[in-house]
């Protein structure tokens, strides 16, 4: 079948060079050919690119092949941009900043293939084209140009560069990059006298108040500060040890849903969608041994066995969106398969009291009415008290995710993680289907000692993501050497073995929390969660019920959360760190 060449690339082609100099009939055939056939890969590259927008964000199979001819298209056209350099830059006139748009593409390409896979290997690829643009000064001309589209394309690669090197923890290069793109912004700003200074300048605010979100340091002898990783190595998850009855479960899909009004984010990532979606991968591994050219057809449609488990980042969605990527999931989740569900959300209280105890009785957590309209972050500047905030979002008819939206789905294996000021209302769940199903449900509020710390992500979710620097906070510590951290690392994952056979070899445990222990990602959070819950019960400041994490099923106490071998590492733990004045020393006998 012949190629679609369309006759204004034809008519373009010949333009570019008629003005490079030489009449036409001056111009050799062949490179002729090599500025037409460029502009048509160039032509095709954008609209195929353009056409990603129409794919649908859910479903894990419509899109496959699209993206594999997009990479294909991409692939040949920056081959082609290399092996004719010289034709392009004499009769088409090729631009650095042109080259640089197409690695851009090409960089967006591989994130969104991550986004769609969950593969943390593309991100490294997406990393060595950002970072080749930066390295060879493809917009270093942009600038003396009199176009403010194209400083804002510039502006744009530096906030997509920035989102890949946090979510691969190159948070050195991060932090050079937002002082290039803050001397960029002032440049444009001043040369152009533009409406979106504001807009750039929030960017700054926020990408700077991610970077700072850890509450904790740990530094080198010579005070810089050491990058860690909170996603799963080798040696994350307690083993199991030889005999212990677990379920074959594997979590195959999970829905990190982020609504927290006024939390810190990033380009619709806040810092606890953040701190979940690592908890769910593997450190990724740089896909160069696998692939020989970026997108490589055989890549995008026949990928390897998938390590982590596919995610859909869901920020401020609608609950009619939130339903529709639910469903999407639930129907094409594999056999023997868990679908896992997080929220990080407002708390949605009822209106009033009920003489029923129903799924719909006890509130929720909130979802968006409207996301070009309904800011939440307004809601929580407003000067108002906690009712009158509740009764302003009630009277808005804001919809809110209630436990009794989540039966449908409990047809199928289903782990929901709760970070929210109404979790306790997924409490009062019911098992309908009898498949397995457990519910993590943080604290419904904190000691007022760490109420200020909300903005920086919620203790819950990073006791999830890295329980340590959430042990070395509530302990009151800010920093800490390289050589103590890593040795209380080597104890924690002692207590997380430990706490694991407590799990396996309790008498009176529901067997749901067993059927998903046999996962590694279910399984460390699990006993993270525990080791939060027996941390927080000890804490001397969280003495009351609602400092403390719950679950559904209930977990026997003494058999976990308050068992005295766990108790007694915890105090271990603190002794290492000198902290130990900070926990009950007997601590059953305090209750």
């Amino acid at each position: 079948m012949r190629p679609f060449r369309p006759p204004r690339v034809t008519e373009f082609a010949l333009k570019e060079i008629m003005s490079s100099g030489g009449a036409e009939d001056d111009i050799p055939q062949g490179e002729r050919k090599t500025v037409t056939d460029f502009c048509y890969l160039l032509d095709k590259s954008k609209q195929l690119f353009n056409g990603l927008r129409d794919l649908p964000q859910y479903g894990q199979k419509q899109w496959q092949s699209y993206f594999g001819r997009t990479f294909d298209v991409y692939t040949k056209l920056w081959k082609f941009q290399q092996q004719h350099r010289q034709v392009l830059d004499n009769r088409y006139g090729l631009k650095r900043w042109q080259i640089g748009e197409i690695a851009s593409k090409i960089g967006q390409l591989y994130y969104h293939y991550y986004l769609r896979t969950s593969e943390t290997s593309y991100l490294n690829e997406a990393f060595s084209f950002y970072s080749a643009i930066r390295q060879r000064s493809y917009y270093s001309q942009v600038n003396k140009e009199d176009r403010p589209e194209l400083v804002v394309k510039k502006l744009r690669y530096y906030a997509r560069f920035i989102v890949v090197c946090l979510l691969l923890n190159k948070m050195d290069v991060v932090k050079d990059l937002v002082k290039e793109l803050s001397d960029e912004i002032e440049d444009y700003t001043h040369r152009f006298n533009t409406e979106d200074q504001v807009e750039w300048n929030l960017v700054l605010q926020e990408v700077a108040a991610f970077i700072e979100a850890d509450p904790v340091m740990v530094l080198n002898d010579d005070n810089t500060i050491v990058i860690t990783s909170n996603r799963l190595a080798e040696t994350g998850a307690p083993l199991l040890e030889q005999g212990m009855i677990v379920g074959q479960l594997s979590l195959a899909d999970a829905l990190i849903i982020g609504n927290c009004n006024n939390q810190v984010k990033f380009s619709e990532l806040t810092v606890d969608m953040f701190r979940m979606l690592q908890a769910l991968e593997r450190e990724p591994m740089n896909l160069a041994s696998q692939m020989n050219k970026p997108g490589m057809q055989e890549s995008a449609d026949k990928p390897t066995r998938r390590e982590n488990p596919h995610k859909y980042l869901l920020y401020k969605p609608t609950f009619s969106q939130l339903y529709t990527f639910l469903a999407a999931s639930f129907k094409e989740l594999p056999a023997n398969s868990v679908l896992l569900i997080y929220l990080s959300a407002t708390g949605v209280f009822p209106t009033g009291r009920s003489d029923s105890e129903g799924p719909y009785d006890f509130g929720g957590v909130l979802t968006n009415s409207n996301r070009d309209i309904i800011n939440g972050d307004a809601i929580h500047k407003r000067n108002q008290s906690h009712k009158e905030i509740l009764t302003f979002l009630h009277c808005c008819c804001f919809p809110s995710l209630h436990p009794g939206d989540l039966y449908p789905f409990t047809r199928k294996p289903l782990f929901i993680i709760v970070d929210s000021s109404n979790s306790v209302a997924y409490k009062n769940f019911t098992n309908l289907f009898g498949q397995p199903l457990v519910c993590l449900l943080s604290p419904t509020a904190y000691p007022k000692a760490l109420q200020d710390q909300s903005q920086r992500g919620s203790l819950f979710t990073l006791f999830l993501n890295n329980p340590l620097m959430a042990f070395l906070f509530v302990s009151g510590l800010s920093s800490m050497r390289r050589g103590l951290w890593e040795k209380c690392q080597e104890y924690l994952r002692k207590i997380n073995r430990d706490i694991a056979q407590l799990l396996t070899h309790s008498r009176s445990i529901d067997q749901a929390f067993l059927q998903f222990f046999g996962d590694e990602f279910l399984r460390l959070l699990l006993t993270r969660f525990i080791f939060c819950s027996a941390t927080m019960r000890m804490h001397k400041i969280f003495r009351e019920t609602r400092n403390y994490p719950e679950s559904y099923p209930q977990l026997p106490r003494d058999e976990t959360v308050e068992n005295p071998h766990l108790q007694k590492h915890i105090l271990e733990l603190a002794s290492i760190l000198d902290v130990r004045n900070v926990f009950f020393e007997n601590t059953i006998d305090d209750y």
